[in-house]
This record gives C-alpha cells, structure tokens and sequence, in this order.
C-alpha cells in the first residue's frame, strides 16, 4: 500500500456496522431484564430496555452498546472501537467502562431517569419513528359466558395457524419489532398459546398477553406459560367475578410483571375506590384504567388521584382491551403524552390484517403474513 492509499484510508469516513437488531438477556442469577439494540443504517441506534425506556444513540455510543450486548470483552471492544473511530485504546476502555457502567445502573435502579443519568438522549417510546410492539389478536374467540358484542367475532373468517402466527412473530423480529403481546378475545383459548409465547422467546422478543385471567388461576397452566418465556400480563378485572380475585392472588407471588385494567362504568363508579382500595391490599402494583364513556371523566380523575395515594402505578401505554363497557380510553389528561397507534404499535387482526390499533377497523394498513413491512409500515 503506497502512502496516498494509507492517507486516503486514514481520512476514509468510518463504515458504521451493519444495521439490523441485537438483544440480551439477564442471566439466572441477575435481575430480570432484556436490552434490545435496533441498529440504522447510518449508524446510529435505539437501546431498549425491557420494551419501555428508550434510548437514542450516535453512532459511537451504539457501537459501544452492540460490544455491550455482545459481551465483547473490554480490552477487545476498546481495541475494536479504537481502530474504527481513531481515538486512543485508553480512551476507548474508558468510555466503553463507563457506557457499561451506566447501563447496570439503569437496569438495577427503578424510576432512574435516563434523561438526567445518560449522555444520551432519550426517546419517549410512543415518539420515535419505528414500530416497537405488535398486538397480536390471536383469536376473536370468547368464553362461553361473555357476549359476542364484547370483541368483533364477525370481521374475521378464519384464524391464522400456529406456523402461520409463528411466521408474523419471525417477520416483526426480522423488522426490528422487539415487543409481542397477545391479545383476543381471549388468547388463553388458543391451545397452541405456550408454544408462540416460547417461540417469540426463542426470536428474544419481550412477550405480553392480554387476557381475563380465568384459565391463570389454574397453577400448572401459569407456570408454563412462565416457563415458556411470559414477560407480563394485563388482567382485565371483572369485578364481581371471584375466580378474578383469585387469579389475581394467584399471579402476584410470581416473578412476572403484572398490570391489572380496570373500567370504569356507571354500574361500579360507587365502588371504584374500593377495588383500587383491594388491589393494593393484594400487593397489585400497576394499574390501566378506561372509562365506559367520556361522562366519565371527573370520576376518572378522582380515581387517578386515588390510585397516586395508594401508590398504584398507573400504566397507559399498553392496550386497553374490548369489555363489557366497549371503553372508550381516557388515558390521561396529559396531552404530552403522545398517540403511537400505527407508528410505534400496530395491532394485527386473527387472520393477519392489521390495524394502526385495536378498533381501527376501517384502516386495514396490510396483511402481516402475505405483505412486506415495508408497504406495511408505509
């Protein structure tokens, strides 16, 4: 090589590696987290964490975080970053020391704002311009006992197979798409449900599910759903149902997130107070709350306001299911808080089609397992 190839190469603009999407999980004896790294094309990067925080990385600090999940050792991830970015190996172990050092905080520190902790600036979930969780309606199916009204039974013909969910799960994975929940319906009626929650945890994808908490009561089903790589649930509370209780006790002593919903109606505004008042006496952390119609706002904010005092953690970001009320969300009076439907999430029907959210039915954006993500997300 002549000393103008050597210079040219010197000066050449760093290639940045290759876009795609990356993950890592806790191992047994570490607190339970998942980092998912979606890399771009120019470089740069998102790091999420547990499928929530969001952060944005430049391109050195995605390249950092790709030598992170990939365990590189920190001698070698110096020396790699060293070479490509022509900065110094002692500084490049530094950085790279601290970068890593600050992501074990994160992850081991609740409430911790990243915003004021990292470099790095955060992204709210719902702002950036990818698509970060796919509800997966698995079936339309219902219980015996509920009505057809409660979930739209008659827009489908037929539910997709087992192979054919399991190739909606590998398209999402293949897009970046690092967040799973199942929903109906009621998706604990689809029996094949263990084996495409333990095939989203094979792609490393976090895996929730939306579900009446009925079939959860029973021990030995719960479990395998847990050891088939169940990250979280929403229960839809039925309050004047005790087998709903009962899952709810049944599910708190495990070692899986748990949200539980909560609509509000005029039947049960009286009691309303008092079931937030029996959930936390039930060790519920986190709660979603939906309103049967906007004449209900007041009473929505009175039971925000009750939820704070009694340190229920209100969640607003996952989807609200169909009940018996068909609630229309009054998610927050925060109007900071953005809408990510058909952007951020997107909600796939039970036979592919899908929506920008769950109700969307007149905006059919594509078929998940006939179309490409492209013109889906397009």
């Amino acid at each position: 090589m002549n000393i103008v190839e050597k210079i040219a190469n010197r000066f050449s603009k760093v290639q940045p590696l290759p876009a795609g999407t990356h993950h890592m999980q806790a191992a047994e004896d570490e607190k339970p987290y998942r980092l998912h790294l979606r890399l771009n094309k120019d470089g740069s990067g998102l790091l999420i964490l547990n499928a929530a925080t969001v952060l944005q990385l430049n391109p050195t600090a995605a390249e950092y975080a790709f030598h992170f999940i990939k365990g590189t050792a920190p001698e070698e991830a110096a020396s790699q970053i060293s070479k490509r970015y022509r900065v110094d190996k002692k500084t490049a172990l530094a950085d790279f020391s601290n970068f890593a050092d600050q992501i074990h905080t994160l992850i081991s520190t609740p409430d911790l704002d990243p915003a004021s902790f990292l470099d790095f600036e955060r992204a709210l979930p719902h702002s950036t311009e990818s698509t970060l969780r796919l509800d997966c309606a698995v079936t339309y199916r219902l219980p015996e006992s509920t009505h057809a009204e409660y979930a739209p039974v008659k827009r489908v013909e037929r539910e997709l197979s087992t192979a054919e969910w399991q190739t909606v799960l590998d398209k999402a994975w293949q897009a970046g798409i690092p967040h799973i929940i199942f929903t109906g319906g009621e998706a604990t009626l689809r029996e094949d449900l263990p084996q495409l929650i333990a095939h989203a945890e094979k792609n490393g994808q976090v895996c929730g599910l939306l579900t009446d908490g009925l079939k959860l009561v029973d021990k030995e089903y719960l479990e395998l759903l847990l050891q088939t790589g169940l990250d979280h649930v929403m229960l839809i509370l039925q309050p004047d149902e005790p087998r709903s209780w009962k899952a709810i006790e049944t599910i708190v002593p495990q070692d899986l997130f748990l949200t539980v919903h909560f609509t509000l109606n005029k039947d049960n505004v009286g009691e309303a107070k008092n079931i937030l008042q029996r959930l936390a006496n039930l060790a519920v952390e986190n709660i979603s709350l939906s309103a049967a119609d906007s004449s209900l706002l007041d009473e929505m904010l009175a039971l925000q306001s009750a939820a704070n005092s009694l340190r229920l953690t209100i969640r607003w970001d996952l989807p609200v299911p169909y009940s018996a009320s068909n609630p229309v969300s009054i998610e927050t009076a925060d109007d900071e808080i953005p809408a990510g439907a058909g952007k951020t999430w997107m909600y796939v029907e039970p036979d592919g089609d899908v929506l920008p959210a769950q109700g969307e039915a007149d905006k059919v954006l594509g078929n998940f397992l006939k179309d490409d993500w492209d013109r889906i997300f397009k």
